[in-house]
């Protein structure tokens, strides 16, 4: 069991190089990063919201007898929406999680909200720096408000392209049905009209067998 504030400080120095990190950034990174024992490997690759897997005892109820034994926590795979990437995260969450999730009102606003030193896996550090920068590139993004002349021209160019998309829809419903030969329907409308002569022709043969008797 080793604690997972020292392997991460060891992977940034590792990456970035001892000598170009200076003292005072190095003492701000250990402050942010999470110092508590993370047993689980998997825990690396989701966001458990301080829930690990904890050791114990079983104890039996006839003879008071102790079995070593481990409860894990409930990991589920979800997808969850994220309003800064505009798209779907698919990633594993404890029940604790999704219900802290829930309470902050979202993805975003979960990691945005959670310490630094409370987030106990690399990838919701990741995840968290990842969103912060997003929301500061958007923040320092200018804002402009088009005039109502602007908007009445916008508003009547959607018009005129619901018009031609109508137009169009039209012209192809003219060109599926049209397309029956004018031939085919005359000819289908003779043969209704011979088979109703038909029976007209049986109705007087009949009438005239009548007349004989």
């Amino acid at each position: 069991m080793a604690f997972r504030s020292k392997e991460t400080m060891k992977k940034i120095l590792k990456k970035v190089g001892e000598d170009n990190i200076t003292r005072g950034v190095k003492e701000a990174l250990t402050k942010n990063i999470p110092n508590n024992k993370v047993v689980m490997g998997r825990a690396k690759r989701g966001l458990f919201a301080g829930r690990h897997i904890q050791f114990g005892n079983q104890v039996s109820e006839d003879g008071g007898n102790k079995s070593r034994r481990t409860w894990k926590p409930n990991v589920q795979e979800k997808r969850l929406f994220s309003y800064i990437l505009d798209r779907h995260i698919r990633v594993h969450v404890t029940t604790h999680a999704l219900r802290c999730i829930d309470k902050a009102g979202g993805i975003d606003e979960y990691l945005l909200k959670t310490p630094y030193h409370k987030m106990d896996t690399e990838m919701g550090l990741l995840w968290k720096a990842k969103i912060e920068k997003m929301y500061e590139e958007l923040g320092n993004k200018e804002i402009s408000f088009f005039s109502p002349e602007d908007e009445a021209k916008f508003e009547q160019s959607f018009k005129e392209m619901k018009l031609d998309e109508k137009i169009a829809r039209r012209e192809f419903r003219r060109g599926l049905y049209g397309s029956v030969k004018p031939e085919k329907i005359s000819d289908l409308e003779g043969g209704g009209g011979e088979s109703d002569g038909g029976v007209g022709s049986s109705h007087s043969d009949h009438e005239q067998l009548a007349a004989t008797a």
